[in-house]
């Protein structure tokens, strides 16, 4: 009787998607497929394990937290769900899968407990799809090693991919954030077998200080997992035996698939549009990640953008920057949003200037990075210096959802104000290899700083002063802003000549150590009246005893649950170049020279008479 329920259920017309379930493009049939088949032997599976193992299965769901077996396996409620249809699918889903088509049930799994259950932790609402038939299979006698998830390394022996993509990978597998069942994969044109990989990029796998309880057994799990795909010297057939080894894997159940493309530039179409002809799976989504710098040029990035466009839809494309993963980022609009404290003097009215650090004491890679051509104005400046701008000045979006922080974003990046190039700073690490000949027919900057204006109502006449440079005094990354002087100020005369010790500050802090800090003014216990600026600090480690997950592990997890607000969109891209075009324009034009500077100085001297020109003055450090 349950099994008539059951084909009658699937036949019928599905509920419409959760939001979970939006990232399916499901194309209904009439007949009854052999998805819908996977669909039907989970459920009969279920309520065999039900019988056999029935407090088994209630436990392991309340300590992940659920308490209840969901909703969408009992089969008492599929027949209330046989009336809705397509035409609220036909509104929320599409654009990541190719030739998608499910069966939609409500799930009322949340996104953490889905994944500790053995389902796709990004598709935390999703309905009911072959890749739940791995839950019940654990109970029963299919391999618990059939992924449900698969994830693609390309430009696998690179070392961006084997000192970041891995190790990230492996953390979020041994905390718990990867399913049971996924699969890694490293593709490269190196002849390798799936245990020189695995040796490759095991001395680069760590566990975390605070997380050592079975490190090796997790170790060995995830290594088990990886395997290797060897493109060959054609990536249409590499990307055909990639596809061909993660179906094995697979089975003939759902399963989504993420491609880290940790590939140049140069190479990036050569990769992506194969793979979008042979790698895509047809039975789930699936989704890519681009490393910056996205782009030489405003016209080759919009050539790349429309490459991309026409295989792949918005949605599924994830361009990442590294910097962007970091906490700071995120506590922008933690601190803005959640504290009414806060919110009221986000503006003009009280905001005088905001500062935007970014720098490195290391030279080691600016010879690869820099010299390169590219520079730092398109490798740091594009992304990580306009993101940091535009999350920081957005309105307060609809919601936390990626699309509507990236609508609010865009706005801000195409309000700001054509810079002059007067009010621009360009330098060049001086050469200490001895190799002179090389570097100086360079103009390639490894310094930039520049005063720019958001042309809007909140922020008309706020200077916003960037400065990132390579090679100089201390490694710093922070957001500082400067609020107005209080007028009438009764103590002023208490500060003596200099009015800028009484300016209220308020620092988000990523480098060189985690912090928040405010800047108030407080009178100096004892007789008499002196004044002094102190900072409020709220330091992470002193707060907080844990070990702040690397930027990678951030931004990968986002990609797994959906999670788009870190990641630049095409329009994003578009505004971006638009604000730093014309300048890389004016300097070829102009053959503007970068200011020499030593490693390990504060940089150049010009970026502090730009500051003062714009009645702003730099902190001490770099």
């Amino acid at each position: 009787m349950a099994t008539t329920v059951l084909a009658v259920t699937a036949s019928a017309a599905p509920a419409p998607p959760s939001l979970g379930a939006a990232r399916f493009s499901p194309v209904a049939g009439p007949a009854v497929s052999l998805r819908t088949q996977c669909w039907i032997a989970a459920k009969m599976k279920l309520h065999k394990a039900l019988r056999r193992h029935g407090s088994q299965v209630q436990r392991k769901l309340e300590i992940q937290g659920v308490g209840k077996i969901p909703d969408c396996f009992k089969v008492a409620s599929l027949t209330g769900r046989m009336t809705r249809r397509n035409v609220q699918l036909a509104d929320e889903t599409g654009g990541e899968t190719a030739n998608t088509s499910s069966v939609m049930s409500d799930n009322s799994i949340d996104d953490k407990s889905s994944m500790h259950l053995g389902l796709n932790h990004s598709e935390a609402d999703h309905p009911v799809l072959e890749e739940d038939l791995l839950l019940f299979d654990n109970f029963d006698d299919q391999p618990e090693s059939v992924p449900s998830l698969c994830i693609a390394v390309i430009g696998a022996t690179g070392e961006l991919a084997r000192s970041k993509v891995f190790p990230a990978l492996f953390a979020l597998y041994y905390s718990g954030f990867l399913p049971q069942n996924v699969a890694i994969f490293g593709y490269s044109r190196k002849t390798l077998a799936d245990e020189d990989l695995r040796s490759m990029i095991e001395a680069n796998l760590t566990c975390r200080v605070d997380h050592h309880e079975n490190c090796e057994e997790k170790l060995n799990e995830f290594l088990k997992r990886t395997y290797y795909v060897d493109a060959g010297h054609d990536n249409i057939d590499g990307m055909a035996k990639l596809n061909s080894k993660m179906a094995q894997i697979e089975g003939t159940c759902a399963a989504n698939r993420i491609f880290y493309l940790a590939v140049p530039q140069e190479a990036l179409l050569d990769v992506a549009l194969p793979l979008s002809d042979s790698a895509q799976t047809k039975h789930g989504w699936n989704r890519i990640i681009i490393e910056k710098p996205f782009g030489f040029t405003s016209l080759s990035s919009q050539r790349v953008t429309q490459s991309l466009l026409s295989r792949f839809e918005e949605r599924q494309i994830y361009r990442i920057d590294h910097l962007l993963g970091k906490d700071l980022i995120e506590n922008l609009t933690v601190l803005r949003f959640s504290n009414l404290v806060f919110e009221p003097l986000w503006s003009r009215k009280y905001i005088r200037n905001v500062q935007v650090v970014f720098s490195e004491e290391t030279s080691a890679e600016t010879q690869g990075r820099y010299f390169g051509n590219y520079g730092i104005i398109r490798d740091i400046v594009h992304s990580h210096i306009l993101q940091t701008i535009a999350l920081f000045a957005m309105e307060p979006p609809v919601s936390l959802d990626g699309e509507d922080i990236r609508d609010e974003k865009v706005k801000v990046l195409k309000s700001i104000r054509k810079v002059d190039i007067e009010d621009v700073v360009l330098g060049q690490l001086k050469d200490t290899s001895g190799k002179v000949d090389r570097y100086t027919k360079s103009m390639t900057p490894t310094y930039f700083a520049a005063a720019m204006y958001i042309d809007n109502a909140r922020w008309d006449g706020v200077p916003f002063l960037i400065k990132t440079g390579m090679g100089l005094m201390e490694n710093r990354a922070e957001i500082r802003i400067q609020f107005h002087h209080v007028p009438g100020n009764i103590y002023r005369e208490r500060f003596g000549h200099d009015i800028d010790l009484d300016t209220n500050e308020l620092i988000l802090r990523d480098l060189p150590e985690e912090a928040i800090l405010l800047k108030v003014n407080n009178k100096v216990p004892g007789l008499g009246l002196q004044l002094d600026a102190s900072e409020l600090n709220l330091l992470y480690r002193d707060r907080y005893d844990v070990e702040v997950p690397d930027s990678y592990e951030h931004l990968l997890l986002d990609v797994l649950d959906g999670d788009s607000h870190l990641f630049m969109r095409s329009d994003e891209l578009a505004a971006a170049w638009s604000v730093l075009a014309p300048i890389l324009h004016e300097i070829d034009q102009k053959r503007v020279a970068p200011e020499l500077y030593e490693a390990g100085d504060k940089g150049p001297i010009n970026a502090y008479y730009l500051a003062a020109k714009h009645g702003v003055r730099w902190d001490d450090g770099c």
